[in-house]
């Protein structure tokens, strides 16, 4: 029976040196976490909407606008924007670092070497003799491995892999933005062209209603406070134009940067865009449990939960003790006598590390779990924000298509006004006050409309940038 037991014992001991144990709790998704909650994956609020659809959103969906052009831009900028290059840069930093600590795991190998010729002191070995010159070698090479008997080094690597792939989810978000910042600025460019487009209507409306006022003027049939007034509105709607000319070539200044041109060389061909593009059929929005996996930002959170809690492990480990192994194997001595029996030398140990004042290891193991309950808490803020994004984003798009129809029929009936104002006002049975007003009118709402139909197609991009696509590599 002892002999038994203290082979268990012994067999217990090398199984312990050989696999070791792994401290600290193993990952996974808390179930407390709201990811796991069925209110984050039902479908959103608005979706029952005629403007949206349950289909899932496509990865590259810049393509349901059928727009070559809005294409070659985008693709344009994911392969040179420099956010992205920075971002595609900290992740070759970032898989770099985890293969420094995977190699924690793997045997340590060094080599010194050496030669020289010297005169050698008698004393120096305690000899009432001169020694020979002579020229004299060393040469070892020396073989480490760290046993992680308690997982210390196996939890690194699993925190610096959760870092490692948090990096990347990072990456990916940068291609998020940077595809929905390129369609936003074309956008821009051309919406403030719809809108310079409407504003020289209403602008030349209302001069052909200042030549109409002079001629009745020198007829006799007008004041001169009527000119006036009519020239005013001709001045106010001029003082318009600059603003949106401004505004179109800051959005090609935008559209430039981000495919990584200077802005000096935006692009001409832009300039003369005056249709923004924008989807007519329902968008795929898909539902929470979609968005929350496909999210970067999401997983980007969730991934530095898990590495917070890798790093438990990590912590925990050092409240034990290290064991390492050295083997060195060399040769030393006069060239000679070189790789000689005399010269050649070898050993094996072992080196035992460990902190008995563990004050500091405790105070690190418990800041270890508060960064995971930190990691935890912003995890859940992470998929708050991102469902709140969403249900924000297709709140105001559905609210902006049904002011649309509305708007529209204002601009229509505000230009009818104008019209028979004008009519009237030839035939004497209206003033010009009633002209300038009905033009004031129609202003409004031709630019109220124009403004309408560009923010509706920002609010796709808008839509799609919280639904979190265009990441995926496969375009």
């Amino acid at each position: 029976m002892k002999a038994t037991s203290s082979q268990c014992l012994l067999s217990l001991a090398c199984l312990l040196l050989i696999n070791g144990c792994v401290v600290g709790p193993n990952y996974e998704v808390p179930q407390s976490a709201l990811v796991n909650s069925s209110a984050a994956r039902q479908p959103f609020v608005a979706s029952l909407d005629p403007a949206l659809s349950d289909t899932p959103t496509p990865p590259s969906w810049w393509h349901l606008y059928d727009d070559s052009q809005l294409d070659q831009w985008v693709n344009e900028a994911l392969k040179s924007n420099t956010d992205l290059r920075q971002a595609d840069a900290n992740l070759e930093i970032s898989h770099a670092a985890l293969k420094a600590t995977q190699s924690l795991r793997q045997p340590s190998f060094a080599v010194n070497a050496g030669i020289q010729y010297s005169q050698l002191a008698g004393e120096q070995y305690l000899l009432p003799v001169t020694p020979p010159r002579s020229a004299y070698y060393d040469t070892e090479l020396t073989v480490g491995y760290d046993l992680d008997l308690f997982g210390g080094i196996r939890r690194g690597i699993e925190a610096a892999r959760a870092d490692d792939e948090a990096v990347e989810a990072a990456r990916d978000l940068v291609r998020v933005n940077v595809a929905a910042e390129t369609i936003r600025a074309y956008v821009d460019a051309c919406g403030a062209g719809m809108q310079l487009q409407a504003a020289a209507r209403v602008l030349s409306a209302q001069q052909e209603s200042l030549a109409l006022t002079e001629r009745l003027f020198q007829g006799g049939r007008a004041i001169d406070l009527d000119v006036t007034r009519t020239r005013q509105l001709v001045d106010q709607q001029t003082g318009v134009i600059p603003t949106f000319e401004a505004a179109r070539r800051n959005a090609l200044f935008r559209l430039a940067t981000l495919t990584g041109k200077p802005p000096a060389l935006f692009s001409r061909e832009v300039e003369t865009c005056t249709s923004p593009p924008r989807l007519t059929r329902a968008l795929p929005v898909g539902d929470g449990t979609a968005l929350l996996k496909r999210r970067p930002d999401v997983r980007r959170a969730e991934r530095q939960l898990a590495a917070a809690t890798a790093n438990i492990g990590v912590q925990t480990a050092q409240l034990y003790p290290d064991i390492a192994l050295g083997i060195p194997v060399g040769s030393i001595g006069a060239a000679s006598g070189a790789y000689t029996s005399p010269t050649n030398f070898y050993g094996i140990g072992a080196l035992l590390k460990w902190q008995a004042n563990q004050s500091a290891a405790r105070a690190r193991v418990q800041q270890a779990k508060a960064s995971a309950r930190l990691a935890l808490a912003n995890f859940d803020s992470v998929v708050l924000g991102a469902l709140r994004e969403v249900e924000t984003a297709l709140n105001i798009y559905v609210h902006d298509l049904q002011r649309e129809d509305s708007t529209g029929r204002a601009r229509d009936e505000a230009e009818r006004a104008v019209q028979d104002s004008e009519r009237l006002q030839g035939a004497g049975r209206a003033t010009s006050l009633t002209v300038i007003d009905s033009q004031r009118a129609y202003a409004a709402a031709e630019q109220t409309l124009a403004q309408l139909k560009t923010a509706l197609a920002e609010d796709q991009v808008a839509v799609f940038l919280a639904l979190g696509g265009g990441w995926e590599r496969a375009q």
